[in-house]
């Protein structure tokens, strides 16, 4: 389900399940593997990437469907990962291999960076397709993370967008060949590795007080 490797100063998370969906299996292994980066010694920093088609599809419909878990357990359990991945103390960085959508997009915005595949995926935020409205905290998130106009657009249309838009829109930092996304977002996890973990985890706590505040409020 997720495999994580180490290249230099650079941990990477791989996530490798189908569609890369959110249910509470997932979201364990994947707070098991911050745990482990965030106990290593600095210089490090962090890049999550998926494996196929998807960075992640967002939560696992299909478990609340079957009955296996709640939308509200699955929601807050999301919410609290964007939580921390905001305040993360080491560099992050989202390489967004393919598509990646709904609370998928939004635990991207929480990353420090994010780079994407030109050519193939799409980043995007269906919920007013799908009829589900967005909580206060991934409200306050995508607000606080996209500019106002890149956050009407993808909120209240639930455009599709491929890496050049995405890169236009603001929402990632830049796109690239397929085959340079995790490199590339290596590259840079590596540069700002050395970054004191103490001073990082206190300036991105204040830097994303409020949100944080209002994700974990449920």
């Amino acid at each position: 389900m997720m495999e994580l490797t180490r290249h230099g100063s650079v941990f990477v998370l791989a996530m490798n399940s189908d569609d890369n969906r959110f249910n509470v299996e997932s979201m364990k292994a994947i707070h098991a593997g911050l745990d482990e980066v965030e106990a290593a010694a600095v210089p490090s920093a962090l890049v999550v990437t998926g494996v196929g088609k998807f960075f992640s599809n967002g939560l696992d419909l299909a478990a609340v469907e079957t009955g296996e878990s709640d939308l509200m357990t699955l929601a807050r359990g999301s919410q609290e990962l964007m939580a921390r991945t905001l305040v993360f103390p080491r560099p992050t960085v989202a390489a967004i291999n393919g598509h990646c959508f709904a609370a998928g997009a939004m635990w991207s915005l929480s990353f420090d960076h994010r780079i994407m595949r030109v050519d193939q995926g799409f980043w995007s935020l269906p919920e007013v397709d799908l009829g589900i409205p967005f909580t206060k905290g991934m409200n306050d998130l995508i607000m606080a993370r996209l500019t106002p106009q890149a956050a009407t657009v993808a909120m209240t249309t639930g455009n599709r967008y491929g890496g050049d838009a995405a890169a236009m829109a603001g929402i990632v930092d830049r796109a690239v060949a397929q085959e340079a996304v995790v490199p590339d977002a290596i590259e840079l996890a590596e540069a700002l590795s050395a970054k004191s973990s103490e001073a990082l985890g206190t300036i991105k706590r204040m830097m994303h007080q409020g949100v944080v505040e209002s994700l974990r409020s449920g």
